[in-house]
């Protein structure tokens, strides 16, 4: 069955899944959770791409959670919201996490709540220039979840991340790249053009190098420097090996671009 809440594109090495339900923010329901984790085994098993994109269609990149769903309710009628991250976004973070191709989020519009911290736990961020974050869980009288209070606070040190998160204020896209949560921004008009372009160029390079070098700076979030510097020689034995670093000494010396294939 074709997907009802998101599209997913192929274009040479590079697959964009756009999240698709414009009139409601794209905000994530169970649906848009379980079409999202086809959607990324797919990307994973065709093995001529190599770059995924994440973003979204129309005005937002996500609104969060899509709170008007019929969601699990405790006895007295109240919202019982842990099910739902139990079975839908912490296994979507830790899958982004650990996602062995390289994901960027492509922020055309507003991340708020729950998707702001999806896009964090992608490998890159981009935005629209009038995109902006905003971790809105105190508006509504929740905690951070999907992953913020981990990511966030190791990203701009808990106090900013504190700060964020109990003023609930929105965070311009600008602003955001100042604090290192976003990469690049591109201009509105030409938005996707850009993302495609910069997407490409990505996949263009050594997927093997991309996922040893993911593999290394999540285990350095735990590991002391010892530890980190033995990882390195291993992982770059690895890389040494490779058909990608034959290809990559060789373009060097003949002075071309490299024809890199991922392994």
């Amino acid at each position: 069955m074709s997907p009802t809440t998101l599209r997913c594109t192929v274009d040479g090495p590079v697959a964009t899944i756009t999240l698709a339900r414009p009139d409601k923010m794209n905000a994530f329901n169970a649906t848009m959770h379980a079409e999202l984790r086809d959607a990324l085994d797919q990307c994973e098993r065709d093995e001529n791409v190599r770059v995924v994109v994440l973003t979204g269609e129309g005005r937002a990149f996500s609104s969060g959670q899509d709170l008007t769903v019929d969601l699990k309710r405790d006895e007295q009628g109240r919202l019982d919201l842990g099910p739902a991250l139990e079975r839908d976004y912490n296994p979507l973070i830790l899958r982004l996490s650990n996602y062995p191709k390289p994901v960027i989020a492509a922020l055309n519009g507003p991340a708020v709540g729950a998707s702001m911290n999806i896009a964090l736990a992608c490998d890159i961020v981009v935005a629209a220039r009038s995109a902006y974050l905003q971790e809105a869980f105190a508006k509504i009288g929740l905690i951070p979840d999907a992953g913020g209070t981990w990511i966030l606070p190791r990203l701009i040190g808990p106090k900013l991340a504190l700060a964020l998160m109990l003023s609930a204020e929105s965070v311009p896209a600008e602003e955001a790249q100042r604090m290192g949560l976003v990469y690049k921004l591109f201009e509105d008009t030409n938005f996707a053009v850009d993302v495609a372009a910069f997407a490409s160029k990505l996949a263009a390079g050594p997927g093997l190098s991309y996922r040893l070098t993911k593999q290394a700076v999540a285990q350095s979030l735990s590991n002391d420097l010892e530890a980190q510097l033995k990882l390195e020689a291993k992982l770059q034995s690895e890389a040494g090996s490779s058909d990608d670093f034959m290809e990559g000494v060789a373009a060097f010396r003949e002075k071309r671009a490299p024809r890199f294939q991922g392994r």
